[in-house]
C-alpha cells in the first residue's frame, strides 16, 4: 500500500507528538483512537510504526507494523490497516506477528475501517471478523488468550515466513525498496 507524505504535521494520538500527515495517517490515528477510548485498550501498551527489519538474500529489508499491543512487555497483537480487501493482507500479517522482535505476537488484525478479521498467528486460524463496529475489544483479546496460545518458531519457520513476508510487501507498494513512510 503506497502512501504519500501531505507536506504538513498531525498530532500522534499516542505521543502528542506532530508526525508527517500521510495520505492515509489520519485513518491510522482516528483507529487507534477508537481503540483506545472506545475499545478499552491500555494506550501506554500501544506502539505504532514499529519496523519489522529482515534479510532476504543478504539484503535488509523493512516493513512497519501500524499497531503492535503489548501485553507484559511482549507483543500481544499486531494491527495492519490496508486500503484494500483486507483478506489480502492476513497473510502478512500473520508473517509481520510472527517475525516481531520479542515475539512471536498471538494474534494478527486487519482492518480497512470497514471490516476487520482477528487472526491467531500460530496456526492462521480467523477467530472473529465483522463489521468495524465489531472490532475487537481488549477484553475479547484477553479472553482469546486460551484459544490462541504463545508459541515459538524454529530458524528455518522465521526464514520461511521472511521470504513471505518480503513476497507480499513488494507486491502491497509499488515503490518497493526506496518507501520511506
Amino acid at each position: 500500500m503506497h502512501e504519500v507524505k501531505l507536506g504538513f504535521k498531525i498530532k500522534d494520538y499516542l505521543t502528542g507528538k506532530d508526525i508527517d500527515a500521510t495520505t492515509y495517517e489520519d485513518i491510522r490515528q482516528d483507529i487507534v483512537k477508537i481503540m483506545v477510548e472506545e475499545k478499552s485498550y491500555p494506550k501506554d501498551q500501544i506502539k505504532s510504526k514499529l519496523p519489522i527489519i529482515f534479510n532476504v538474500d543478504q539484503k535488509e529489508f523493512v516493513r512497519n507494523i501500524d499497531f503492535v499491543i503489548f501485553l507484559e512487555n511482549k507483543p500481544l497483537a499486531i494491527i495492519l490497516f490496508c486500503a484494500g480487501e483486507i483478506e489480502t493482507y492476513i497473510r502478512e500479517a500473520v508473517s509481520l506477528a510472527r517475525l516481531i522482535e520479542g515475539g512471536p505476537a498471538r494474534f494478527s488484525i486487519v482492518t480497512d475501517t470497514k471490516k476487520f478479521m482477528l487472526v491467531c498467528a500460530k496456526d492462521g486460524e480467523i477467530l472473529s471478523q465483522g463489521p468495524y463496529e465489531k472490532f475487537p475489544t481488549w477484553q475479547d483479546i484477553l479472553n482469546l488468550l486460551d484459544r490462541c496460545s504463545e508459541f515459538t518458531m524454529d530458524n528455518r519457520r522465521l526464514e520461511k515466513e521472511k521470504r513471505i513476508l518480503y513476497a507480499l510487501s513488494q507486491i502491497s507498494c509499488e515503490c518497493r525498496d526506496s518507501c520511506n513512510i
